[in-house]
């Protein structure tokens, strides 16, 4: 599970992000400090779920809520109790009251863990189409705010895998869809890309600079400024 850690006092941003870490099932932690923040980095990162702090300069975090894609679950953690009804209106599938101990937090994790499990088959006849559908003239479709969408593979940069689903980094977008990265490489529509690491592919067209490094491994600077490590089983690849 991929988490979005919003608070604006970082004491409480580390105090949760060391609890986080007691828990299983946690692959990938962000964190923002205010609204606006938490919204630029969700355009670039992808994640599963927001943990959000409700009383911060600016835009709080009920709006923060509302702004957020509507795959992206939310969990309040907040010293307020008073806004707990509001919350829940806004489909939150947890309100923790700060402080919290680790063993609520994990509970609240396993709520969300129960409602990410349960998407695939309230999505599958979406999915089903998306994987029926590729290729389409030099586009792939994604899933994206509740539809489909054509992201143009000349754009995209960098594929990497993330669990059981891989990420198409296209900066300052990046999309994610349920296929594994050998089954991406292995469609035609996918014939340009070239398998740098165990993890990742990348986009021949948008390399910028090869830098070898110690131990027979190369790194790779891409058109963004993104780096990309080449492991030694796969250096022969960009002879």
């Amino acid at each position: 599970m991929r988490l979005l850690i919003v608070d604006d006092e970082a004491p409480a941003r580390a105090r949760l992000r060391r609890q986080l870490q007691g828990i299983p099932g946690i692959t990938h932690m962000t964190e923002a400090a205010s609204g606006p923040q938490a919204l630029a980095l969700l355009r670039a990162v992808p994640v599963d779920a927001a943990l959000l702090d409700i009383q911060m300069p600016g835009m709080d975090g009920l709006a923060l809520a509302l702004e957020l894609p509507p795959q992206v679950l939310c969990v309040f953690c907040t010293a307020y109790d008073e806004f707990a009804v509001r919350a829940f209106d806004l489909n939150a599938v947890d309100y923790l009251l700060k402080p919290f101990q680790t063993e609520r937090l994990a509970q609240a994790i396993e709520r969300l863990r129960t409602r990410l499990d349960a998407r695939p088959a309230a999505r599958g006849a979406l999915l089903t189409a998306l994987q029926q559908l590729q290729p389409v003239d030099g586009h792939w479709l994604v899933e994206r705010r509740g539809g489909l969408h054509k992201l143009a593979l000349d754009q995209v940069q960098w594929v990497a895998a993330a669990d059981n689903y891989i990420e198409f980094h296209a900066p300052p977008h990046c999309d994610l869809e349920r296929r594994s990265l050998a089954a991406f490489l292995a469609h035609p529509a996918a014939a340009h890309f070239v398998r740098v690491h165990r993890s990742h592919a990348v986009n021949p067209r948008h390399i910028s600079a090869i830098t070898p490094l110690p131990h027979g491994e190369v790194s790779l600077t891409l058109s963004s400024g993104q780096t990309l490590r080449v492991s030694r089983g796969y250096r022969d690849a960009l002879a």
